[in-house]
């Protein structure tokens, strides 16, 4: 068995953002990027199945900033293979769900494999599409919001099961003809550290492979013509005084606007 991962980086949600010159995106010359947290499961369900079955396990990201270091990453827990995607422009920031699944779906029709596992959705879009739109791209069986993947007691010839995940914990467990395509939302266990002492390893040794793609025409039909920083608002009232007279201050405010006769 094959296993591909998609990896994405997207900025660190602790950094303070600020919206750029131009107000088409944020400022990105200073931000911090980071694997993004679902593919992260993504790329730990598809070791899982490795440590179990002995698949291979395949990752892949576009030419974004920073990806380098999570291909690394990947490789330094047992990933087999790691491999870059060029000629798509991500030099200016946020590229598109659409656009971004043409290119791994160009790179896939030529490339042998039994599943793709790639985050449910990322941080800098929530739509939650890149599994939905590659699955269509490809014209394989899809299936999102998954816990869990396995490969033993399948009730399908060539296939999985995928647990998927419904509104109030509810669990579905599927059966999945392979090759499929699958948006992990959490793996079953933590992903595993990996210390820098085994990532500088692998960084020494090389190994990422550089794949150039025709940039695809392919868009969403939307584009982002302007962001805002949020409005300011007046600060907090600090209500001062004895215990009784801070309560008299706060049923005059409730009072005053309409909530209390």
């Amino acid at each position: 068995m094959r296993i591909v991962v998609i990896l994405k980086q997207v900025p660190d949600l602790v950094e303070e953002f600020e919206v750029n010159q131009d107000g088409s995106d944020i400022d990105r010359e200073y931000l911090t990027l980071l694997l993004n947290e679902f593919d992260n499961h993504a790329l730990e369900e598809a070791l899982l199945i490795k440590d179990a079955t002995g698949a291979g396990v395949d990752v892949v990201g576009l030419d974004d900033s920073g990806i380098d270091q999570s291909l690394y990453s990947a490789l330094a827990k047992g990933a087999d293979r790691a491999i870059k995607l060029t000629g798509l422009d991500t030099s200016s920031g946020w590229v598109d769900t659409h656009a971004r699944a043409a290119m791994f779906a160009g790179w896939l029709r030529g490339e042998t494999f039994d599943l793709v596992l790639t985050g449910v959705q990322a941080a800098d879009d929530l739509d939650g599409q890149l599994a939905p739109i590659l699955g269509s791209m490809l014209d394989l069986a899809q299936v999102s919001v998954v816990v869990g993947v396995h490969v033993a007691d399948v009730h399908v010839a060539d296939g999985v099961s995928a647990e998927q995940e419904f509104a109030g914990g509810v669990v579905a467990t599927l059966a999945v003809t392979t090759p499929a395509v699958i948006g992990v939302q959490a793996a079953r266990q933590p992903p595993r550290y990996v210390p820098i002492a085994k990532i500088r390893q692998v960084q020494q040794a090389g190994g990422i492979e550089q794949v150039a793609i025709a940039a695809p025409s392919v868009g969403a039909g939307l584009a982002v013509r302007r962001m805002y920083s949020p409005e300011q608002t007046s600060h907090a009232e600090m209500l001062t005084g004895s215990d009784a007279e801070v309560a008299e201050k706060m049923i005059e405010l409730i009072r005053s606007r309409g909530l209390l006769k």
